[in-house]
C-alpha cells in the first residue's frame, strides 16, 4: 500500500486506481488507445463522515467505484482518484 502524508476532508476517499489490462484473454495486445480506465482500486486514505454518513470502506479495502466517480490527482509523481463515500459500489 502506497504511504502518502495528509488528509482528505470529510465525505471522500482517495483511491490508487488499478493498472489498466495490457492484453486480451486471448493473448492479443490492447493499445493505450483503446484501454478503459479501470474502474477499481485500493483505498488510501479516508476522511471522517459526514453528518447522518456511516464509513464502510478502510485503508486498505479494494473497491469498485463508477465509471465517471472523482478526480484525478497527482501526488508525488502517482495518479490517484479522489471520489465521495457514496460513489464506492463494492468493496471486495
Amino acid at each position: 500500500m502506497a504511504k502518502i502524508n495528509g488528509k482528505v476532508i470529510a465525505g471522500k476517499v482517495l483511491v490508487l486506481p488499478s493498472v489498466a489490462e495490457e492484453k486480451t484473454a486471448g493473448g492479443l495486445f490492447i493499445p493505450d488507445s483503446a484501454k478503459d480506465a479501470p474502474l477499481n482500486g485500493e483505498v488510501i486514505l479516508v476522511g471522517a463522515a459526514l453528518k447522518d454518513q456511516n464509513i464502510e470502506v478502510k485503508a486498505g479495502d479494494k473497491v469498485m467505484y463508477g465509471k465517471y466517480a472523482g478526480t484525478e490527482l497527482t501526488i508525488d509523481g502517482i495518479k490517484y482518484l479522489l471520489i465521495a463515500h457514496n460513489d464506492i459500489l463494492y468493496i471486495f
